[in-house]
């Protein structure tokens, strides 16, 4: 019994981990976990101390920035954006192999940065762009992998909702993480261009150019004015959401509000704004919502368990251990690997609420700067949308793609951008200055 009580972190946390894997929900799992623990670790009086903990998440300005964010991603959803822009610069790169292929990374990048939700990129981008790179004669592979990969880039180009939640957890100024995170998330959009022209060069039947005969009447004014018309909304947008922080005029909430209104009036804009579609997007929005609080609700009991029952204490003296027997690059290593195999089974809002609080104040302890190490856990965190079992990109994009699309189609789209993501990864590790250059010019320090 002693032994069980002195471990009784990892035995939380082992339970955590098997309760998740045979697929009980999230929150109730969370929760369960911490109110059968914490009854073993406190006694009755843990009841004092949740509601506390709740009310702190409650009260937490910095967070109403995620149902912001959230509204402004699901309306430009709606707005008819991205199918101008997926034409537009589909016929501006598409006289190249592998030309349309760059094109839909380039639109991906610049919807993550419009929308900061992954899930509404890639079913955009599902129903517009894979049928057309289809029918262009492109592979299946190559089609479903680029948007894939693509619709993940709204992970790590800001406004990303997850660079607000880690943000918070952390301790660290939503403001750093999001100009962190601009070259790292330029590094990822040129990593995939690159594999795109290689593939392209190696297999010349699986990524074509559009036939000139198609190109034709499009002459230089002509196209000019396409792009000018096509770019020019994402481009305010980003303009008005994160110039507003970067130049100190408004906070991470307050540049929200102003991105929601600016999708807003970019649908009406666009024609294809009405009361059913300002309600078919604030019901999302409260849903999405909904379910990232109850999930962080739960992941706080889960982290007051935790760590009064002393689970730092024990993730610390092992990581410690580590460190002290082979170095500080040693752990983040291995922490770097936990993450990656970890989003195999989970997703990132799950990862982010259960193992970043954790982990992110012992590698900070390490020496590691803080914003850096945010950073390197937001590009980890997006390829558990697409390593399978549970890739959540994956299946959005199945759902939406045309029925000669298979899984394994998919599956098999995925692996090289993946691969390229790791190298991201991995550049970011060994260029720091990639991260931490920006903000220090922008914001001092």
């Amino acid at each position: 019994m002693e032994i069980f009580m002195d471990y009784l972190p990892a035995w939380m946390f082992l339970a955590l981990t098997i309760l998740l894997m045979i697929g009980f929900p999230v929150t109730f799992t969370l929760m369960g976990t911490a109110l059968c623990f914490g009854l073993i670790g406190f006694g009755w009086s843990f009841f004092n101390l949740l509601p506390l903990r709740i009310w702190g998440v409650m009260t937490n300005v910095t967070l109403l920035a995620v149902p912001l964010f959230v509204f402004m991603g699901v309306m430009l959803e709606r707005s008819g954006l991205a199918e101008e822009l997926l034409d537009t610069m589909g016929l501006l790169f598409g006289r190249v192999r592998g030309g349309l292929a760059a094109s839909v990374v380039i639109v991906g990048a610049l919807l993550g940065a419009s929308t900061g939700i992954v899930g509404a990129t890639v079913v955009t981008m599902g129903l517009l762009a894979v049928p057309t790179m289809l029918k262009r004669g492109y592979s299946k592979t190559l089609a479903t992998g680029t948007v894939s990969a693509s619709g993940t880039l709204g992970q790590i180009i800001p406004p990303s909702i997850v660079l607000v939640l880690i943000g918070d957890i952390v301790g660290v100024p939503v403001g750093d993480l999001f100009m962190g995170a601009v070259l790292p998330g330029m590094v990822l959009v040129g990593l995939y261009i690159l594999y795109i022209f290689i593939a392209a060069f190696i297999w010349p039947d699986a990524a074509p150019p559009i036939p000139k005969e198609e190109l034709a009447e499009l002459t230089p004014a002509i196209m000019f004015r396409k792009v000018s018309r096509a770019l020019f909304p994402p481009l305010f947008l980003m303009v008005a959401v994160l110039g507003s922080i970067f130049a100190g005029i408004a906070s991470p909430t307050e540049a929200a509000a102003v991105g929601a209104v600016g999708a807003t009036l970019l649908t009406i804009a666009n024609r294809k704004f009405n009361l059913t579609i300002l309600n078919e997007v604030m019901h999302t929005t409260m849903q999405l919502t909904c379910m990232v609080f109850i999930i962080l609700v739960g992941a706080a009991a889960f982290g007051l368990v935790f760590r009064g029952t002393g689970g730092d204490e024990l993730v610390r003296h092992f990581l410690g251990g580590i460190a002290d027997a082979h170095g500080r690059w040693v752990v983040l290593a291995i922490v770097m690997g936990l993450i990656f195999v970890i989003g195999f089974f989970l997703d990132f809002i799950e990862i982010t609420f259960i193992h970043v609080p954790v982990l992110a104040p012992i590698m900070i302890e390490f020496g590691f700067d803080p914003v850096w190490f945010c950073i390197l856990i937001a590009v980890n965190l997006q390829t558990s949308f697409m390593t399978p079992p549970f890739g959540f990109s994956l299946f959005y994009l199945k759902a939406v793609s045309p029925p000669e699309v298979r899984t394994g189609h998919i599956y098999k789209g995925i692996i090289p951008f993946v691969f390229f993501q790791l190298i991201g990864l991995l550049i970011v590790v060994f260029f720091p200055r990639l991260v931490t250059w920006l903000p220090k010019v922008v914001f001092g320090g």
